[in-house]
């Protein structure tokens, strides 16, 4: 009898080093693709996105040795070695956006500039095929942005009930691979030239 499958983490805190070794764009590409789109080899994925499959072979190995991809043993025939993600997500260590190491806060701000990148192409990409699905997609897609007096405890407040309403649905969907993946951003910070910092 095959022993059952370790369930992965779901989130993974990052702390200086683990954002060091994640903070470049092909390594967050590469574990965004395998976590969207399931396992994969090195060669998969350089065809994917459009690399070679050396460089996704050397930043796979980055990422293996930093916890945050590994092998997938079920699949795969001699030679072939095929990756996948170690858990579903990051989540930003509390002293990370403090941390007054240039070498942290460089990789904070290329992380972050690559994630709202790949948000920005993700949403241009929806925008660019929007016609192509069925009429109920278009209609219950959204496209929104508010604007309210907040102070940072209630915007902190505000995300951490987003974010169970999310996970709400994360296991409401079908399981049996007929619905599509539906990317869901959320956006929140405060206005550049507003008043009331806190």
């Amino acid at each position: 009898m095959e022993a059952a499958e370790t369930p992965k983490p779901r989130e993974r805190t990052l702390d200086a080093r683990s954002l060091r070794g994640l903070a470049h764009p092909l390594r967050i590409r590469l574990l965004g693709n395998l976590r969207h789109d399931g396992p994969a080899t090195a060669s998969q994925l350089a065809e994917r996105l459009g690399e070679s499959s050396g460089a996704t072979s050397y930043h796979l190995r980055q990422l293996a040795a930093h916890g945050f991809v590994e092998d997938d043993p079920t699949r795969g025939k001699g030679r072939e070695r095929w990756w996948k993600a170690s858990t579903e997500g990051v989540i930003f260590g509390p002293d990370l956006h403090s941390d007054t190491d240039p070498a942290v806060r460089g990789a904070v701000d290329l992380f972050l500039h690559e994630i709202a990148s790949i948000h920005t192409q993700e949403l241009a990409t929806w925008l660019g095929t929007a016609s192509d699905w069925p009429r109920e997609w278009s209609h219950s897609a959204d496209l929104s942005d508010f604007t309210l007096p907040l102070t940072s405890e209630q915007l902190h407040e505000m995300n951490e009930k987003l974010h169970e309403v999310v996970e709400s649905y994360r296991t409401a969907g079908p399981r049996d691979g007929e619905a599509p993946l539906v990317r869901v951003h959320l956006h929140s910070f405060p206005r550049t030239g507003s008043t009331g910092r806190s």
